[in-house]
């Protein structure tokens, strides 16, 4: 009996140890899985965070803005080292407005130097008008060559002896253009039809004007080699043209806002990243401090 019992002992020992053998072996497994879980997991979020997808976007913007928004994307691409930019085009907002209406994937931005000229883009329906903001002001000036002793005080100067020739863009597609031809029609010196053409009511000073300069830029150019004495550029371009100072800045209620919109264009296959790169120069400070340094305010 005592040796059946004995037996009975042994036999129930031997089943509690592989009991425990088998509890601690599917322990072990069970940590090993979710230790080798937690590392896939790991290693797919590393791999994840170091394959962000390349995008490059293309800016159609307005001359005036050829100095500082290029300082602004190589700020944004230190930010986001996965985004790059071609090269940006910067030409009269009418010819920026025109070319996307000829090819509507030339770009992932529009940014124009006038509400109006986004305004037909938008009615082109070349860009998205959820994601039309404005970006910056300006104002408008008169420019003389650095070396020039001419002053003014009023538009009115414009017809005295002391100034001989002016030059200002041509109104229908540059903007600068168009809010000097406002000024000088609230001045009396013309009237501006709806299709932007001048007729110039007072002739004399109609006689010194060189109205249809291409862009900005040949506005200042004219003016630094002597064939305008004066000319109508933004306060910005003082800080892009060499040659030139600023004698004149024109009165804000003689013409209509100097406003810069921005939009995504409608079929940009990056718009997400176009309209955060838009929302950047809005709103980060080492942004708006290079808009800041080159003559444009926040709108």
């Amino acid at each position: 009996m005592k040796k059946s019992m004995k037996w009975l002992v042994a036999v129930f020992a031997c089943m509690a140890m592989v009991g425990v053998l088998a509890a601690c072996s599917g322990g072990t497994s069970s940590s090993s899985q979710a230790s080798s879980s937690s590392a896939a997991s790991s290693s797919s979020a590393v791999s994840s965070s170091s394959s962000a997808e390349k995008v490059e976007l293309q800016i159609f913007a307005a001359n005036s803005l050829e100095k500082a928004l290029p300082e602004v994307q190589e700020l944004y691409t230190k930010a986001h080292p996965e985004v790059t930019f071609a090269d940006s085009q910067f030409k009269a907002s009418g010819d920026l407005v025109e070319q996307l209406s000829a090819d509507a994937d030339a770009a992932d931005v529009l940014i124009t130097a006038s509400t109006a000229t986004m305004d037909t883009a938008e009615q082109n329906n070349s860009v998205d008008s959820a994601t039309r903001s404005n970006l910056f002001k300006n104002d408008l000036v008169v420019c003389a060559a650095e070396s020039s002793t001419i002053t003014m005080s009023s538009l009115d100067d414009l017809a005295g002896d002391s100034i001989e020739s002016f030059a200002i863009g041509a109104p229908a597609s540059v903007p600068a253009g168009k809010y000097a031809a406002q000024s000088l029609q609230t001045a009396g010196f013309l009237t501006l039809a709806d299709d932007d053409s001048i007729t110039w009511t007072n002739e004399a000073v109609g006689a010194k004007a060189n109205a249809g300069a291409d862009k900005v830029g040949t506005v200042a150019s004219y003016v630094k080699e002597g064939q305008a004495d004066v000319g109508f550029v933004y306060s910005s371009d003082i800080y892009r043209y060499d040659g030139i100072k600023a004698i004149f800045t024109v009165p804000a209620d003689t013409h209509k806002d100097i406003v810069y919109p921005g939009a995504v264009t409608a079929q940009s296959k990056n718009a997400d990243v176009a309209a955060d790169f838009l929302d950047f120069c809005k709103t980060d400070a080492e942004a708006q401090k290079i808009f800041s340094e080159y003559g444009f305010e926040l709108a």
